[in-house]
């Protein structure tokens, strides 16, 4: 297949999984990615875009498709993040993901960051305030300490509470309380993830 070709696929393959990702409520790049290649006919990971394509491709379905209501969606789940974080202030919360860089969509999961002693103290929050959650983990790719091997990347698994809201699905990350001196990697295009305190959020609110 000539290159032309390919790279036409692949922005094909990209335009349909950031249509899923943002009218359907699916979260995960690589998920989205298989499902459009395989309904354009491609089962070769080789010919499938990056996450970052993906995510331009969102943005730009946004602007196209979602021009007036999209602002008001991403209001919405900002400000339903920074009620969250209020709640959760003694535990330094941080709001990241598309929810703070402006790619949510109605459906978007929110992803909040805690930095709290341990796991177990945020645990017993939840429960002491009746909130209903579930518990999983999740694997961080971290960017502090440079390896040798490049193929070695630094991974951490954290606790991970999901809340299920009026505005969606919340994911509340827990970190140690040092680890709010380290970045972790951005899904899309392994750069630092952007995470935003609450003043800041309030800000973004202004």
């Amino acid at each position: 297949m000539a290159r032309e070709n390919i790279e036409q696929l692949r922005q094909m393959i990209a335009q349909a999984a950031a249509r899923m990702m943002a009218e359907d409520g699916i979260h995960d790049f690589a998920y989205a990615k298989k499902k459009a290649g395989r309904q354009l006919g491609v089962h070769e990971n080789g010919a499938l875009p990056s996450n970052a394509e993906i995510e331009e491709e969102i943005r730009l379905y946004h602007e196209i498709y979602n021009a007036d209501e999209q602002p008001e969606e991403l209001s919405k789940l900002r400000k339903a993040a920074l009620a969250t974080m209020q709640l959760f202030e003694r535990f330094n919360p941080h709001l990241t993901g598309s929810v703070l860089d402006g790619t949510a969509g109605k459906y978007a999961q929110t992803d909040i960051y805690l930095f709290a002693d341990s796991a177990k103290d945020v645990e017993m929050f939840l429960l002491n305030q009746q909130i209903p959650f579930e518990s999983s983990e999740k694997a961080y790719r971290l960017s502090d300490k440079p390896s040798k091997d490049k193929k070695d990347k630094l991974r951490k698994t954290v606790q991970v509470f999901t809340l299920e809201t009026e505005y969606g699905i919340q994911k509340l990350s827990v970190f140690e309380f040092d680890d709010i001196r380290i970045a972790t990697k951005r899904t899309s295009d392994g750069s630092n993830a952007y995470r935003a305190d609450i003043p800041e959020v309030m800000e973004l609110l202004r």
